[in-house]
């Protein structure tokens, strides 16, 4: 691929934040966004600029759940305030990671375009104008519904719950982030899609910070509340994260440009966002389903099961930087009519992906107990806890690939802008499964069978979706995808084989924890990424189409 011609040392132009597209001599800071396509230099430092900052995310959001459990333990205090903690993680989903960002990016990318083509008037601030007061009004309507309706949103949420007063009362405290999660996700889809990356990486930094200094600053006198009160801070630091940079993206003006963008500004059609918000919805429900199971076994289930998962989940959440950086390419590629230069960095992220979720998925099935026990054993938190979270852990590593397949396809569906309902049948296919597993393991497996259900029902939804990309959103050539993505799958079953009876053999868990992750990522870089139908030769191959593909 070109590389990006560079910047211009023009002090009226701001510099350019790492992970942001150089100014070229020749266009403004405006006209930049709409560019050509990004080079890999581009792509490689955007992805890396994500991945430090949601290193720190995620290293502080294992410190949230180590002091979550050395405060507060896994008893009834803490399943109370999980129970409160599903209107984030619902929030989180909807609102800043998948919902209104699918639908947002693409129609912000084409504006942004648009406006650097010249296009009348500004359309971005248009576009900004427009959506964001009626989506704020929309906000803080379901957040003080919720706040208002929180008795009955805990009962039915957890009926079997010992404490549901105490659930209440943290329930109110974390309705707030409806309001907050939605301006902050607004804020992170416009400035991706003006290919500015390090504020939106920047929120789970602000909002981990805010939640662990209340626990603190307040645990001894509100309890467990204090956690609540900080999902109610951090969300409002998320917005202060990527303020300025936004106001400077809405402060530049427009300016003629070569660039051509085939297809119109569109509005918010309300079919499209019902399609996303919806999938979004059914895919989360995923954790009220388990919410729900969880809360008639006995109590520490639920904080069992929301430790091994915030573990389980960062490979996937690594796994997928990548479609973060990429997701507006592919859209102003599909806006382009570009469909063969969509199709290529498609395949090439589910390739990447699949790679980088299946490692950490095998380092999780070697080490969970080292895991476990390095990240949460102490204080409250006893060895049988520590057990019982490795083994749903592990159960949990299972269902990885899924997710992550899952996150990185919907993204293929809806870059064109364009309403399906298809993702939505096959993820409610996978609720299915999901339940009929958990209801029918919970009695006999405990929080084990919860993890299974969840692994068993995204795998359905995963494979769903792949073999219907073929006819709708980007037409990615699903054989390949899925001969790319079997040699990984071979090596994960082997390193995670080879990294369990070395790690088991181990008492230290700092020396196991170390010697298994090494056995893994040796025998899985040495069958999934060398030789003969290997990945790196694979990308290689791919990496050297995608300027043809560009020109044509």
């Amino acid at each position: 691929m070109t590389s990006t011609p560079p910047p211009v040392t023009d002090s009226a132009a701001p510099a350019p934040e790492p992970g942001s597209v150089p100014v070229p001599a020749a266009r403004t800071a405006a006209e930049s966004a709409a560019a050509a396509p990004p080079s890999r230099r581009f792509l490689a430092r955007a992805t890396l600029v994500t991945a430090v900052l949601t290193a720190l995310g995620s290293m502080l959001g294992l410190g949230r759940d180590q002091a979550l459990s050395y405060l507060f333990g896994a008893g009834s205090e803490t399943d109370a305030f999980l129970v409160a903690w599903t209107i984030p993680e619902f929030a989180a989903t909807l609102l800043i990671e998948d919902g209104m960002a699918i639908v947002l990016v693409p129609m912000l990318s084409v504006a942004v375009a648009r406006r650097a083509q010249g296009a009348p008037g500004d359309p971005v601030r248009s576009l900004v104008a427009t959506t964001l007061p009626r989506l704020s009004l929309a906000f803080a309507a379901v957040a003080a519904l919720l706040i208002a309706g929180a008795p009955y949103v805990v009962a039915v949420l957890a009926p079997g719950l010992s404490d549901p007063g105490l659930a209440v009362h943290c329930t109110r405290l974390t309705a707030t982030c409806v309001f907050t999660f939605g301006l902050a996700g607004y804020c992170s889809a416009a400035l991706r899609a003006h290919r500015r990356f390090t504020a939106p990486a920047a929120i789970y930094v602000a909002y981990n910070a805010g939640i662990i200094t209340a626990m603190f600053a307040l645990g001894e006198a509100w309890g467990v509340r204090a956690a609540a009160a900080g999902v109610a801070v951090g969300g409002a630091l998320m917005i202060l994260a990527q303020l300025p940079s936004l106001l400077r993206e809405l402060r530049r003006k427009s300016a003629a440009s070569a660039a051509a963008v085939s297809q119109p500004e569109r509005p918010l059609g309300l079919a499209l966002v019902s399609t996303v918000l919806l999938f979004a919805l059914c895919r989360q429900s995923q954790v009220l389903i388990e919410r729900f199971l969880g809360s008639t076994l006995p109590a520490g289930a639920i904080s069992h099961l929301n430790y091994a998962q915030k573990v389980a989940q960062i490979p996937m959440t690594f796994s997928l930087m990548l479609c973060t950086v990429t997701f507006p390419v592919v859209a102003q590629a599909l806006a382009e009519g570009d469909t063969e230069r969509a199709r290529e960095r498609v395949e090439k992220d589910l390739t990447l992906v699949a790679s980088i979720v299946l490692l950490g998925a095998a380092a999780i099935v070697a080490c969970a107990p080292q895991i476990t026990e390095l990240l949460f054993q102490r204080g409250a938190f006893t060895a049988q806890d520590t057990a019982a979270t490795a083994a749903v852990m592990r159960v949990y590593a299972l269902g990885l690939l899924g997710h992550s397949m899952v996150g990185a396809l919907i993204r293929s569906y809806f870059s064109s802008r364009r309403p399906t309902w298809y993702p939505l049948a096959a993820m409610a296919a996978g609720i299915l499964v999901t339940s009929v597993i958990g209801a029918l393991t919970a009695g006999s497996w405990g929080v084990c069978g919860l993890a299974a259900a969840n692994a068993a029902g995204i795998t359905v939804t995963a494979s769903l979706l792949l073999h219907g990309a073929r006819g709708r959103g980007v037409p990615i050539r699903v054989r390949q995808v899925v001969a790319g993505i079997g040699r990984p799958v071979r090596a994960a079953v082997l390193a995670g084989a080879a990294g369990l009876i070395c790690a088991s053999t181990v008492d230290s868990p700092v020396l196991g924890l170390t010697a298994g992750c090494a056995v893994v990522s040796l025998v899985f870089v040495a069958l999934a990424w060398t030789g003969a139908g290997g990945i790196t030769p694979a990308l290689r191959s791919v990496t050297r189409r995608l300027p043809h593909a560009r020109h044509r």
